[in-house]
């Protein structure tokens, strides 16, 4: 009997100490289900990266810094977790673009004209033009350091020739020789009555491969506001600008030279609607004061030795001018100098209104004058 109490005893003890376990296991099981779940979520919501940078935004395109390479340091890491490669973000660059199709060959652009070599001079002694620049006058830009700085666009010992007044006679064809025999060009800013009353004479010096400007109708000084009001003052531009056009018979420049070298501000608009270029000068040889040849060119070498280079201000008007050309030349090759010629992008047009005008004068109608110079006058004894 004693023997079956104790088994009892024995087996209910083992009974309640499996029950006691069973509780345990099903009480702490929501607690590791829940311990389980989180670690879960947080495996991937944020992935165990080592070494992840920002990126960084992306800076100009000649300021964008090389990628960075990784640091060393490594964050502890559990030794049971699973080892994971190192992430490198590389900067948000984004990729090159495509390479863009060929052009067809019809499409293809043509690669600006070389610039042609200055044509070569014939002549034992000559010059020879160093280069001729061509001058845009989109917008009426104006040239000369004495009043104007922007276009400075001649290099060290580099001169244009420029002659105002003209067309004279005698005086303009000994300058267009003296210019021809040295394989040099100028830039002539004639007065536009002269021209009416001499048109064979700015035939030649077109001819010869000058440029031809304008220097008004009749050499009015208009800072001086010789008329009542603009449209006077236009029309002393314009009548100029339509006379030499007349008696070259061919297109001229827009280029046009203030008499005295007074620019009305009013005026100088006015010309920029025109397209019409405006010149001043670097060097004034102040010739027109002067009536000696030697003298003439001394006023010119010395003042271009003093500024190295220029736009050079003389009258074909002036006899001294005419007389002392050759030997300027002589004296601006010896000492280095080298010779520029302006030649305009286009043409000036003229207005028909101010060509009327010209018309008016009756320089170029009448009526008997139609025979050509040869047929009217002939050489026969010399």
């Amino acid at each position: 009997m004693r023997v079956v109490v104790v088994v009892f005893a024995a087996l209910l003890t083992l009974g309640l100490a499996a029950f006691g376990v069973v509780a345990a296991q099903r009480a702490n099981a929501p607690a590791a289900a829940t311990a389980m779940s989180i670690q879960g979520m947080a495996t991937q919501v944020v992935p165990p990266v080592q070494n992840a940078r920002p990126t960084p935004v992306r800076a100009p395109v000649a300021d964008i810094a090389p990628v960075q390479a990784p640091d060393t340091a490594k964050p502890t890491v559990a030794s049971d977790a699973p080892a994971v490669a190192p992430i490198i973000l590389a900067q948000n660059t984004p990729a090159p673009a495509p390479a863009p199709a060929a052009a067809p060959p019809s499409a293809t652009v043509p690669a600006p004209a070389p610039v042609k070599s200055a044509p070569a001079c014939d002549k034992p002694d000559g010059m020879g033009l160093a280069r001729t620049v061509e001058i845009d006058t989109t917008g009426g830009p104006a040239f000369g350091t004495e009043h104007f700085k922007q276009y400075d666009f001649l290099r060290d010992k580099e001169v244009v020739l420029t002659f105002d007044d003209g067309p004279w006679p005698e005086n303009t064809p000994a300058v267009i020789k003296a210019l021809t025999d040295m394989c040099v060009k100028g830039t002539f800013f004639e007065i536009g009555e002269h021209a009416t009353w001499r048109p064979d004479i700015s035939k030649m010096v077109a001819a010869a491969g000058m440029t031809i400007g304008s220097h008004t109708w009749s050499h009015k000084d208009l800072a001086r506001k010789p008329y009542t009001d603009i449209e006077q003052a236009k029309q002393e531009i314009e009548m100029g600008v339509s006379a030499v056009h007349m008696a070259v018979d061919g297109p001229i420049a827009p280029f046009f030279r203030f008499p005295d070298l007074q620019q009305p501000a009013d005026l100088m608009t006015y010309l920029g609607t025109r397209n019409i270029a405006i010149f001043s000068t670097d060097i004034d040889t102040f010739d027109f004061k002067i009536r000696k040849p030697e003298d003439v060119v001394k006023s010119a070498m010395t003042k271009l030795a003093k500024n190295g280079k220029g736009i050079l201000l003389m009258h074909d008007f002036q006899h001294a001018t005419a007389e002392a050309l050759p030997e300027l030349l002589r004296q601006l090759k010896a000492g280095g100098y080298k010779i520029v010629h302006m030649v305009p992008k286009q043409p000036v047009t003229t207005l028909s209104k101010y060509d009327d005008m010209v018309r008016a004068q009756d320089k170029f109608s009448n009526a008997n004058n139609t025979r050509p110079q040869t047929s009217v006058v002939k050489t026969i004894d010399e």
